[in-house]
């Protein structure tokens, strides 16, 4: 597949991932225009891509600071991050330099996946497919959050938490997310149909 055709795919992947986590998402053409979580994560994988020759860091680091004042939105060129990721609202969302993401993970605003460390390590989180931050979650350190787990907003979570977790609390705690009670879609259509 030729590099036009496989960005075209991306960018519908990406539409297609905003539509199914947002209900206010009325078509791709909007989506497109207005989402600037879509905006920062386009933004981001030009400059991840830069990001991986140690002498185009710096032009890098310029697009991603150009990407933060449009946006809103700072996500460091080194971060990692998956497939069908999709940031709702996303004002002062921050994802620092070693964070790991991966596919369909959703993140609300205020979100900060920060580190606790100046050593030049792994010091920001790695964060399993599946995933959803709640607003204003502070998730910090070189810590992972297993697949299909929830973080609460406004959680501060430093420790792990395993696959299939809710994360809630300061500092945050988790439990297993209970199988029966909790397999509700993110955005359920019923809760939005008039009686």
């Amino acid at each position: 597949m030729s590099l036009i055709k496989r960005t075209f795919a991306r960018l519908r992947e990406d539409l297609e991932s905003a539509r199914a986590h947002d209900p206010a998402a009325r078509g791709n053409v909007e989506n497109f225009l207005a989402y600037s979580g879509l905006h920062a994560i386009w933004i981001h994988r030009v400059t991840h891509r830069l990001w991986q020759k140690p002498e185009l860091r710096f032009p890098a680091r310029l697009l991603s600071q150009a990407g933060r004042f449009l946006t809103g939105i700072e996500i460091h060129p080194g971060a990692t991050i998956g497939r069908r990721f999709f940031i709702d609202h996303g004002m002062g969302v921050v994802i620092g330099e070693t964070s790991e993401i991966g596919d369909d993970v959703m993140i609300y605003h205020g979100v900060t996946l920060g580190g606790r460390s100046l050593a030049k390590v792994k010091r920001h989180p790695t964060i399993g497919d599946g995933v959803t931050i709640g607003a204003g979650a502070k998730v910090l350190g070189p810590i992972t959050i297993g697949h299909g787990s929830a973080v609460g907003a406004n959680a501060v979570v430093v420790k792990d938490a395993p696959p299939n977790s809710i994360v809630t609390g300061i500092p945050a705690t988790w439990r297993h997310r209970d199988a029966v009670k909790e397999t509700k879609p993110a955005v359920d259509p019923a809760e939005y149909y008039y009686i």
